[in-house]
């Protein structure tokens, strides 16, 4: 196996948004009389807007224009928390490993469903670590389709044999997986446990490290 390039899931990856996530979406369930938990919002981890507004509402039905108005008040409130960003969150061991795929010559990219993504690693003074970013506006089937990974392959010029993927949720794995993609998965073991490396999170890691496991892999 020959690896010529990363693409990187944003939030819980790179850095840890899942609060401002959980905020967000408290708010709004506040708001509507819907019980909402953290547990509950692990549910919605790497799952786009539309998909996890209708899990927080559980069944509760509403006309599409009211769903549009509904995910609009979520994303200001998600907009409002985020200014709080800076690079002091970025996650441990993120922005080094990023700096050694770029000094290897490695091709890097964002894979993230978010709508927010760019404006993310413009705050967190990452954005210049990318070639090329895949967001939330990028296709039309989310995760756990593979189709964004596969755009974010093809803003690298890259096939997805050669491409590895980082993820921290089910459906992310799932996706890279669908799409013939070498996947790390950041997290717990029943969570990401699928991915062909899997590690608690990015604090320790080192791209030798990482080539030389997936290359066990790919061995056999």
């Amino acid at each position: 196996m020959t690896i010529q390039g990363f693409i990187f899931d944003l939030d819980g990856v790179l850095t840890d948004t899942a609060e401002y996530h959980y905020r967000a979406w408290k708010r709004l369930a506040d708001e509507l009389g819907i019980p909402f938990t953290h547990e509950e919002n692990e549910a919605l981890r790497g799952i786009p807007r539309r998909e996890s507004l209708l899990l927080l509402l559980k069944g509760r039905t509403y006309p599409e224009a009211v769903l549009s108005e509904l995910m609009d008040r979520k994303n200001g409130y998600y907009l409002e928390f985020i200014r709080e960003l800076s690079p002091r969150d970025v996650l441990p061991g993120a922005r080094k490993l990023l700096q050694e795929i770029r000094a290897a010559g490695l091709k890097t990219a964002l894979g993230s469903a978010s709508k927010n993504a760019r404006e993310v690693i413009e705050r967190l003074g990452i954005a210049g670590l990318f070639d090329a970013v895949a967001d939330g506006y990028s296709v039309t089937r989310q995760k756990p389709a593979p189709d964004l990974f596969l755009h974010a392959a093809a803003l690298l010029n890259l096939p997805p044999s050669a491409c590895v993927v980082v993820e921290d949720a089910e459906a992310g794995v799932e996706a890279a997986l669908a799409g013939g993609f070498y996947v790390v998965g950041i997290g717990p073991q029943e969570r990401v446990g699928r991915a062909h490396v899997v590690l608690p999170s990015l604090a320790e890691a080192r791209l030798s490290d990482l080539c030389q496991q997936l290359m066990h892999y790919a061995a056999g």
